[in-house]
Parts: C-alpha cells; sequence; structure tokens
C-alpha cells in the first residue's frame, strides 16, 4: 500500500515538474451561475512579447462553413498583468480585444452565456455544461502553436469526456491551438460504455459518453448499436484511423433542452438531440452515429486542401463539399443497413427523398456540385433576414453528393464488375487519408482514373462534377433489382401551401411558377373549390388530371386577382424493390443486392 503511494506520488511530482517547466495558455473554467446559463473563464496567457496584444472569439467552428459570431455571448471581460494590475482593453472590432501594453502576462475573465446544445454551440445549466470550444473560449492568433492547459471544474456529480489529453485531476491537455478548438467537452453525470478495437497492430478505445434521461439498459442497447456502425465502417477502410491519444469518444447529448445536431471532430464527435433513447432515439438518433463517425476518416484526415489550415477568423469554403459531407451522407444508411440496425427495403425506401429532391430541382441548371459546396458559408446554419431563392438555386451538397456517391457504388459494380466505392474510398484513404495529405477535387479525379481505369473516371467526373448532368439510374438500379417508375395519373402544381398562403418560392417551370405566382400569396379558391381548412389546395388538385387547366383567385397584398395555369405530371419518381412492385429479382440481381448491402 505505502509502495503504491510512493509511485503514485512520484508520478503526480513528475507530472507537475514538467508541467511547470512547458510554457503553457492555461485556461480555467467554472459554472457558480449554471442556473442561468453562465460560465466564469479564466485565462493566463505569459511569456507574450512586447506590445500590443490580441485575444478574440472565433467566428466559426470546426465542421462549419459560415460565419457564427460567438463573441456575442461574452462580456465582463477584464484584463491584468502578472502582479494583477487592470490593463485598459481596447476594440478594433466586435470579435477582438487588444490590451497595449503588458508585463509579459495578460490575464483575462470573462462571463460566457451559453443555452444551446449542439454541434456549433455551447450550453450550460444545473444538469451539464456542453461546451463547443470555438463557442466558449477565448484565443490569441499569435500563440496559436503554444501547448494548452485546461481546468474544468465540475458541478457535483459531473464527469467530464472531451478528447483531450488528461493530465492530472480535472486538468487536461491540448498540444496547439487547432487541437484544443477542435476538442468539444460534455461535464454532466453522463453513462460511459467503451470497447477495444484492434486495427493495424494497434489497440483502440471507442467510448460512449452518453448524457441522457433514461437506464443502464437503454444505454448498454445503444451502444451495441453504436458498435456495429463502429465495425462497419471499418471494414469500409480496412482499418481505424490513428486516434492521436488512442481513444476515440462519441459526445451523445439527448436531452430536451438540446438542439439536434452531429459535428464531426478528430478524435470524437458531438451528437445532440431532443430525442431520448426511451422517445424514439433508439432509433432515430443512430444515423447520426453512422455518419459522423465516417467523418473520422472522410473530412478529418481525407481532408480537402481548401479547409487547412481551418480559418476561425473567416468562412471556410470548399468545393469538395459534394465529396466529404455528401459521400458521407450516401454511407450513413448503407451502414445502418450493413450493421442490420436497418432493413435492405428500408434502405431502398430511404433512397426516395434525395433523389427526388436531386434530380428535380432548378438547381443543377444554374450550380454544379462543386459550386454547390462553395454555397456552404450561406446556407451551413447561416441565418439571413432578407428572402432567398434557395429553392431553385440550390441543392444540399449533402444530399447532391449522396445521390452522385450511389450512382458511382452502382457503375463501379455494375460496369467494373469486382470494383466498389468502398474500394475507391479506401483507396483515397491509403494515397491521402492515412498519410493526412491534404487533396484536391483533381487528386479525387485522378484517384478514380487509377482505381476504375481514365475513361470511367473522367466521364464520371467531367459529366457529374464539373457539370451538372444526372446519371441513368434505371439500369443502374435493374442490377440490383429496383424499380424507378413514376406515377402517370398525379398532378404537379409546385408550390407548398398551408391554409392556402404559399410558403414557398414555387419551382421554376411549374405551374404556380408560370401563373406567377408567389410566396406570400394567398389561394382563395380553384375553380369553383373554395379553399379552407378542411379543403386544402392539395385536396382540391387531387379532382384534376394532366393537362387540366385551372383558374386560380388569390390575394396578394390584399389585393384580388385570377390566373390560369396548366397542370402538368408529377416529375418525382418512386423508388422500389422488384418484390414491392410485384415483381421477381433474378438470382443474380438478388446476388448483386446481397453484395452490396451486406455485412462486411
Amino acid at each position: 500500500m505505502r509502495t503504491q503511494f510512493l509511485k503514485i506520488f512520484v508520478l503526480s511530482l513528475f507530472i507537475t515538474t514538467i508541467s511547470n517547466a512547458q510554457s503553457y495558455i492555461k485556461y480555467d473554467i467554472s459554472f457558480p451561475n449554471a442556473v442561468h446559463h453562465e460560465a466564469e473563464i479564466k485565462i493566463s496567457f505569459t511569456k507574450i512579447k512586447k506590445g500590443k496584444f490580441s485575444f478574440r472569439m472565433s467566428r466559426t467552428s470546426p465542421g462549419r462553413y459560415a460565419i457564427h459570431e460567438f463573441a456575442k455571448n461574452v462580456y465582463n471581460v477584464k484584463a491584468t498583468d502578472s502582479k494583477g494590475k487592470s490593463l485598459k482593453i481596447t476594440r478594433p472590432n466586435p470579435y477582438q480585444w487588444d490590451v497595449a501594453k503588458h508585463d509579459g502576462t495578460v490575464n483575462v475573465s470573462y462571463t460566457l452565456f451559453a443555452n444551446r446544445g449542439g454541434g456549433t454551440y455551447a450550453q450550460v445549466d444545473e444538469t451539464h455544461a456542453h461546451l463547443n470550444i470555438p463557442a466558449t473560449f477565448m484565443f490569441a492568433p499569435s500563440l496559436k502553436e503554444t501547448p494548452i492547459q485546461i481546468t474544468f471544474n465540475p458541478r457535483k456529480d459531473w464527469k467530464i469526456a472531451t478528447q483531450l489529453k488528461p493530465m492530472f485531476d480535472n486538468t487536461y491537455y491540448a498540444p496547439n491551438m487547432q487541437y484544443f478548438m477542435d476538442s468539444p467537452t460534455e461535464l454532466s453525470d453522463h453513462f460511459v460504455r467503451s470497447f477495444d478495437v484492434e486495427s493495424d497492430g494497434e489497440k483502440y478505445k471507442v467510448k460512449l459518453a452518453l448524457h441522457n434521461i433514461g437506464t443502464e439498459a437503454e444505454a448498454d442497447q445503444y451502444f451495441e448499436s453504436v458498435k456495429k456502425v463502429v465495425l462497419q465502417q471499418k471494414a469500409v477502410f480496412g482499418e481505424l484511423p490513428k486516434f492521436d491519444y488512442g481513444e476515440y469518444v462519441f459526445l451523445a447529448c439527448y436531452v430536451p433542452n438540446a438542439s439536434g445536431d452531429g459535428m464531426e471532430h478528430r478524435n470524437s464527435t458531438v451528437l445532440t438531440s431532443t430525442r431520448t433513447l426511451a422517445n424514439g432515439g433508439m432509433r432515430g438518433n443512430i444515423g447520426t452515429v453512422s455518419h459522423e463517425f465516417f467523418h473520422a476518416w472522410n473530412v478529418e484526415r481525407i481532408r480537402p486542401k481548401s479547409l487547412e489550415p481551418f480559418s476561425f477568423e473567416e468562412a471556410n469554403m470548399s468545393g469538395e463539399l459534394w465529396f466529404a459531407e455528401g459521400f458521407t451522407s450516401y454511407y450513413t444508411n448503407l451502414i445502418l443497413t450493413r450493421a442490420g440496425i436497418m432493413s435492405p427495403e428500408s434502405y431502398i425506401n430511404s433512397l426516395n427523398g434525395a433523389f427526388n429532391y436531386v434530380w428535380n430541382s432548378p438547381g443543377r441548371s444554374f450550380f454544379n456540385p462543386i459550386e454547390m459546396s462553395y454555397q456552404a458559408p450561406f446556407v451551413d446554419a447561416a441565418t439571413s433576414v432578407d428572402p432567398v431563392n434557395r429553392e431553385n438555386t440550390f441543392i444540399s451538397y449533402y444530399s447532391y453528393g449522396s445521390v452522385l456517391g450511389l450512382a458511382l457504388d452502382l457503375a463501379l459494380r455494375n460496369e467494373k464488375g469486382n470494383l466498389t466505392l468502398d474500394g475507391y474510398m479506401k483507396s483515397v484513404w491509403k494515397t491521402y487519408g492515412k498519410r493526412e495529405k491534404p487533396y484536391t477535387i483533381d487528386n479525387l479525379n485522378q484517384a478514380l482514373n487509377k482505381y476504375a481505369g481514365k475513361l470511367f473516371g473522367d466521364y464520371f467526373f467531367n459529366s457529374f462534377i464539373y457539370k451538372s448532368a444526372m446519371p441513368n439510374y434505371n439500369p443502374l438500379f435493374k442490377k440490383v433489382g429496383i424499380v424507378l417508375k413514376q406515377d402517370s395519373k398525379n398532378v404537379f402544381f409546385g408550390a407548398s401551401t398551408s391554409n392556402g398562403t404559399i410558403r414557398n418560392n414555387p419551382q421554376i417551370g411549374s405551374p404556380a411558377y408560370k401563373a406567377g405566382l408567389n410566396s406570400g400569396d394567398k389561394i382563395l379558391a380553384i375553380d369553383t373549390h373554395v379553399v379552407g381548412n378542411r379543403n386544402s389546395v392539395n385536396a382540391i388538385l387531387r379532382n384534376y388530371k394532366i393537362g387540366d387547366v385551372i383558374t386560380i383567385k388569390f390575394s396578394r397584398f390584399n389585393q384580388l386577382r385570377t390566373v390560369k395555369t396548366t397542370l402538368i405530371k408529377d416529375p418525382r419518381y418512386t423508388i422500389m424493390s422488384y418484390e414491392k412492385a410485384g415483381l421477381e429479382p433474378t438470382p443474380e440481381m438478388l446476388k448483386n443486392r446481397k453484395d452490396w448491402l451486406e455485412e462486411k
């Protein structure tokens, strides 16, 4: 017992000595007023060069591409020197603080208001401190390579979950500012589950830190699904990434006051939802697990050159998000199917939403997938008060990339024999991700050329990436026993309504668009049919057939107007298995489908 005590004492002394010898930026956070969503933060910057010293809040966050202006939630900012003397602070811009004179040390303190529990922001209350680091902590751009030491002062019963490296007690380490800003942290009374995974001669611990209003049994059941996802994604790439400190942690916060979100990081991911495991979360939340863990390879290490280094001072733009986010989205449900969490029939049905959204969007006439990716700073949790025309000009790079990933996977399987998207992703991983060599779009093009042949690779990129054509899905689906068909009787109007009021910009080329209708117009009647609570626009239109000319009475700016338009065929498709369509798949179709969707 005494020997063990001496060992612990010597180790503690060693760590303390090393800590004192090393120059750190030291952070300290506490929560005396958690009930009102406040955190108290202290920072000690030392060994600062003479002259003006600047510290600031981030304007962006890893995994996000828009501006978020986290400085708006910071107040009571004070600065002192090493002797406790107050220092004069000036503000050159809304997100930066400057100190002109100091003695080589600047100690900063401030109060943070935090009440949005998601992947982008921070939330503090009596139940937890859910901390996205850029939304929580100031930083000094001039000291971006200085190691960081942070001490958390949790409330009673709170545990700490983070990808930061433990040092001693509640103190953790980050090698530099980039890693620190990429390290979300959950402090709460959460469940902890873990398992070990062998990969490339190494053993890694995969942990689930689960803040959930529920039982141990629910945590156990959910973790079994998490494990299946991890192992199926490992099978795609053949190995896990080399997690920096031998560990990967899922930071799951499933509580009523959270916001639905998921955000990838280098050795962890944030998973938030208002659905507890007992309230639909057991099945409803696992998709986010699948999506975000795939990012441990695709975006965290298979990294676009356009995002290196990630900027915390301005919006980050990348033309590769159709691959980084879109291909990841394609694998989200595919992995759940291979893991046995989603049935093959459910998976096939799940293809409908993204497929119809992309296939029928006018946006493809304005932007290709690269240019759609460039729109991220305007749409990625970004807000604006002025109306936009996104319904007609934008397609989510998540969905766009997902349906292209689907086409590429099936084309590789159908046209190239034994090739698969798994194989292509693995080749990109070995060339770029495993070596952590950032890639360009041309690199992806050349990688496909090498994997599947120049003719195949150039055709895919020249047709669907550099341009905005769509693949011919019919023969691709047929090979795996899937039908793609349209209803020949349903009519299409082209505008979404609620109680007769048009809620979106009508789709370009649709009957509503050609009639000159706009968002905000209130449809009063279609021919002799009066629109009301029990007689919606959609219900009325079901009485008509393709080619019918209808008369629409509507109100705009309190003025009554009348227009005519011709109804057209519904352009949407239905994707279903041969079996569901009442057709008999061939043995070859079933084999191809099994090879595609089965456990690896």
